[in-house]
């Protein structure tokens, strides 16, 4: 049996994916059971390289090849935790390549490599420790077996660059000489292994240059979208365009005897595909297929409609059992604020988006008697294989899932595994064929799951010195937990969409202290389904808190910054990277005439955001974004070079959504269903992006997503400096600004 990845042939014998030896050629094996230990060594031929553990293979060569659990999606996942597992191991960087290892691997070695999601900008910061402890182990191993080759204790030795040496013998050995006898020996009790102090490293910590940047500069790397397997087939799909409506009927005789076509393949009760030789055949088929649908109870749904959902939220106290929950309070803001000296209102709205992936959603899938593959970009490949299964009826020790690097996924191609599930249902067809479904832009844009659209009433009251002494926030919007984790909701509340706004510090706390506080979340379910996007909650809510908080600092004549440092002594970490995007971003020092800056902090995925933008308006409204800066505290800096391209991508992803999006509901189906209506910022538009790390060294938090949330509000502050009005709604695409 061969597997194809990226184009290339591999053999996977029935002893690899069942014993999982984890490598092509074998090796040592010494299996690393997270978190609790490690398993029994393996000895393999020697002659082909080794395998020190499940996350390093060493080649004669000297090559390391660093197994990596996560996906990569060009966000540097895969090169930062080469990183860690290089630091800890001492080998030379310049030999190290990284392997991703699928998870019918993982599986059959009892998930040796831990859980394979890659969301939430978790990647490395739940990965650091075990797979740290992985090339410490490693080393270990090396060293003594050079010990014993040598007949001399192994605290002798020294490592550097994959070399061990005994000075005082003058001898040294390559790790790549010395993997076949480290199979021999004991593997260390994981407890006892004494990790590095970060201080002190010299490959993590540094902006070493990618490991997967060669193919992408040369052209070519293959995306799942491009698999190619013997006689292959494609398939094009369309789904009801009403949410919650079905297919009614479809005429596949008005396509019979077109080029290429194979088969008209109902996809359970709301979908119909085509199937052909190839792609376009296949689309232009559907196309031209008559289809009929039934629409279902949301067919008359609008943008409208919705908003005045959401509206009702915000003063409903119980509807249809939704209710107003105070998800954190503290004092008793409506009375401070009734009584305050001085008190502002504001609502605040951000709309549904697309995740716009460049690669829209597709996979490949071969079913056979007794085996179930699919090849597949996906941010969670044991959601993939789970998805494979299920919808096969194959058990899932006979499934295998080939994870390829994804065309962009920004929280789409995480739990949702739907085309995975369509692809199954359409090769169930074609036994013993690959079939390979691709959704077209349209499809893409139609059937995403959604960020949530959502509506903020804030409230405020200032004492006669401008200090704020109450603050109410009432947040109307959808769930995301109602859509995929019904379990996530408790007695009508619904955590995770307050993200942002915790008390507690960890993953999203808020950075102001007020001394009465009301926080509330009313959920507002529409028939459009919502997952996670880029930075998920926080980019709204950072948008209703720190938009506000300009306002408010207005109302109390106050400086944005000075006001916002008077709420923050309680909040360090949130004060520091605050200051810190002030004095990069020259905060208080003169503008070019026409030019006015915007701030804002906050948190979110465990690590500390702050923003300064430099925006114009002109004389007819039209903005000019011209520079940001952005300060992050992500606790230990993995790679600084890579930290900074992933702020500057979410600065390109931020303004996007500032500027443009927005996919709008009209007759109960999505309107915005290609890239000229749902416009995405141009290479022009990009402004100057500065980056500031600020690391603190006490903890590990994320990169991906946490600088999007101070994207818009620092904007959108910059524009209210420039004049005098506040936005609350957006996109920017909608909204006059002078």
């Amino acid at each position: 049996m061969k597997k194809t990845i990226r184009g290339k042939a591999a053999k996977l014998s029935r002893r690899t994916f069942i014993v999982g030896s984890a490598a092509v050629g074998g090796g040592l094996a010494l299996g690393f059971n997270l978190p609790s230990g490690f398993g029994p060594a393996v000895a393999q031929s020697a002659n082909e390289g080794a395998e020190v553990n499940a996350w390093v293979f060493v080649k004669p060569d000297d090559t390391c090849m660093i197994r990596v659990a996560r996906s990569e999606m060009g966000q540097g996942t895969i090169t930062g935790l080469a990183q860690l597992v290089a630091e800890e191991l001492e080998c030379d960087w310049n030999k190290v390549k990284a392997e991703q290892i699928t998870p019918g691997r993982n599986l059959a070695r009892k998930r040796v490599w831990g859980e394979m999601s890659t969301g939430g900008s978790r990647g490395i910061r739940t990965s650091q420790d075990y797979v740290r402890r992985g090339g410490a182990a490693a080393r270990m191993m090396l060293l003594q077996a050079a010990a014993e080759e040598w007949k001399v204790p192994v605290g002798e030795l020294t490592v550097a660059d994959g070399v061990v040496t005994h000075a005082a013998s003058r001898r040294s050995l390559s790790y790549g000489k010395l993997a076949a006898a480290a199979a021999k020996l004991e593997a260390p009790d994981p407890k006892a292994i004494k990790l590095k102090d970060p201080k002190d490293w010299k490959i993590a910590g540094k902006p070493l240059k990618r490991l997967d940047t060669a193919d992408k500069l040369d052209g070519s790397k293959v995306f799942a979208i491009d698999a190619k397997l013997p006689d292959i087939l494609c398939a094009a799909i369309k789904d009801c365009p009403v949410f919650g409506g079905k297919l009614a009927s479809y005429d596949e005789a008005k396509i019979a005897g077109r080029p290429g076509v194979r088969k008209v393949v109902k996809v359970k009760d709301t979908a119909v595909a085509v199937v052909a030789d190839t792609w376009w055949r296949a689309k232009t088929a559907l196309d031209a297929l008559p289809i009929v649908w039934d629409e279902g109870p949301s067919a008359s749904a609008s943008s409208a409609m919705i908003a005045e959902h959401l509206k009702g939220g915000l003063t409903a106290t119980d509807t249809n059992g939704e209710r107003g929950n105070g998800e954190r309070g503290n004092g008793d803001a409506r009375k401070a604020i009734e009584t305050a000296a001085k008190k502002l209102a504001a609502v605040y709205g951000t709309p549904f988006l697309a995740h716009a992936t460049m690669e829209p959603m597709n996979a490949t899938v071969r079913l056979s008697a007794d085996k179930a593959e699919v090849w597949v970009p996906t941010q969670n490949a044991e959601a993939s294989l789970a998805a494979l299964s299920e919808a096969s009826g194959v058990p899932l020790a006979k499934c295998e899932v080939y994870k390829m690097d994804l065309g962009g996924g920004f929280g789409r191609r995480g739990g949702t595994q739907d085309y995975v599930h369509q692809t199954v249902a359409i090769a169930k067809e074609f036994p013993g064929v690959p079939i390979k479904l691709i959704w077209s832009r349209e499809e893409d844009q139609a059937h995403d799951f959604y960020r949530p659209i959502s509506q903020c009433r804030l409230a405020a009251g200032l004492d006669a010195s401008g200090n704020l002494v109450g603050l109410h926030v009432r947040v109307s919007g959808q769930s995301i937990n109602a859509t995929l984790n019904p379990a996530g909701i408790v007695n009508g509340k619904d955590m995770r969409q307050l993200q942002g706004f915790s008390e507690q510090p960890g993953d999203a706390q808020l950075g102001y202290t007020v001394p009465n506080l009301l926080i509330e979340y009313v959920m507002r379910n529409t028939h459009v389904p919502v997952g996670p996007w880029r930075g998920v909650n926080t980019n709204q809510n950072a948008v209703y808190m720190e938009c506000f908080m300009d306002e408010v600092a207005r109302a109390a004549g106050k400086d944005p910054l000075e006001f916002r440092r008077a709420l923050m002594s309680q909040h360090p970490k949130h004060l520091a990277v605050l200051n810190a995007a002030a004095e990069k971003g020259d905060w208080g020092k003169p503008l070019p005439a026409g030019v006015h800056r915007g701030i804002a902090q906050f948190m979110g995925y465990g690590s500390y955001s702050a923003a300064v933008a430099e925006v114009s308006v002109s004389d007819r409204g039209e903005l000019k974004v011209h520079r940001m800066v952005l300060a992050l505290d992500c606790g230990h800096a993995v790679n600084p070079g890579q930290i900074a391209a992933q702020v500057e991508g979410s600065v390109a992803y931020g303004l996007t959504a500032t500027l443009y999006g927005e996919c709008k509901v009209k007759d109960g189906r999505m309107v915005d269903l290609n890239f000229d209506s749902y416009q995405i910022m141009r290479l022009a538009e990009m402004p100057k992006v500065e980056t500031v790390i600020v690391p603190s060294h006490d903890f590990w938090g994320g990169v991906g997503e946490p600088t999007i949330s101070v994207v818009a509000p620092a904007v959108l502050n910059a524009i209210y400096a420039a004049t005098g009005k506040p936005v609350r709604q957006l996109p920017l695409k909608n909204v006059r600004l002078v």
